[in-house]
């Protein structure tokens, strides 16, 4: 059993470790605000691969763990099972900060100010999580819907709500969720569907022209559009000289 001053001192790592994420998030969103989304994606991209292995050692060596071969350290001796187990708990686990955040801001101001929040988020995130899975993968920039249906499938969403690619054509395919974890929580409560759409919207449109800015997005049907049962939101990427 922990005494009193082990207990403080654990909840004083939990602690570390959230505020540096906002400590870490807020320095992306100034950078946004200040730089432009551009220089800020470029910036994320060398501060967090500095950070990646400078973190994963120190961490390392606080455990008595070898820290030679940096973040991976902190993963030897997982099976791969246990690797996916954990990382669709992460996945998970993003959703469901995604979630409390919103509901956080709901509480405090309303749905439309909720709403807003949520918007201007995702015009950041999508955006990096499509040059984060481009330079983790070796994604070529400006590839095409091939790079794109690559990228989609490899999301942090990829792991959480089942998805599709159909209706395919030399210039373009149709990408559908067939099944969203947030709507069928819902759906399990008795609630209706979360009108996601003006998120949706912002969100697929720039992952989307990360990957490749000639990419064009268009929302064939996402709540509270009517849709049917087998899928909740469908999107048509086109590419062309616009």
């Amino acid at each position: 059993m922990h005494s009193k001053d082990s207990e403080a001192l654990v909840a004083m790592i939990v602690d570390a470790v959230r505020r540096s994420a906002v400590h870490y998030g807020l320095w992306f969103a100034e950078a946004v605000h200040q730089l432009g989304l551009e220089k800020a994606l470029e910036a994320e991209r060398e501060a967090g691969d500095r950070a990646a292995p400078i973190i994963a050692a120190r961490i390392a060596k606080a455990l008595g763990m070898d820290a030679s071969d940096g973040p991976a350290a902190l993963l030897r001796g997982l099976d791969q099972e246990r690797l996916s187990a954990l990382l669709d708990a992460l996945c998970v686990n993003w959703l469901a900060l995604d979630g409390v955040w919103f509901q956080a801001v709901e509480g405090l101001a309303g749905m439309d100010d909720a709403k807003r929040v949520n918007d201007t988020c995702w015009s950041r995130f999508a955006p990096l999580e499509a040059r984060r899975i481009m330079a983790m993968h070796g994604l070529p920039r400006d590839g095409g819907l091939e790079t794109l249906k690559t990228a989609l499938g490899l999301r942090l969403y990829s792991r959480v709500n089942e998805h599709e690619i159909v209706e395919e054509t030399p210039d373009s395919f149709v990408f559908r969720i067939r099944q969203c974890r947030v709507q069928a929580a819902r759906t399990r409560k008795g609630l209706a569907e979360y009108p996601c759409k003006t998120g949706g919207l912002v969100e697929y449109r720039t992952f989307a022209q990360a990957v490749d800015p000639r990419i064009r997005t268009h929302c064939l049907a996402c709540p509270p559009d009517p849709h049917p049962a087998e899928w909740c939101c469908a999107w048509r990427f086109e590419l062309g000289e616009w």
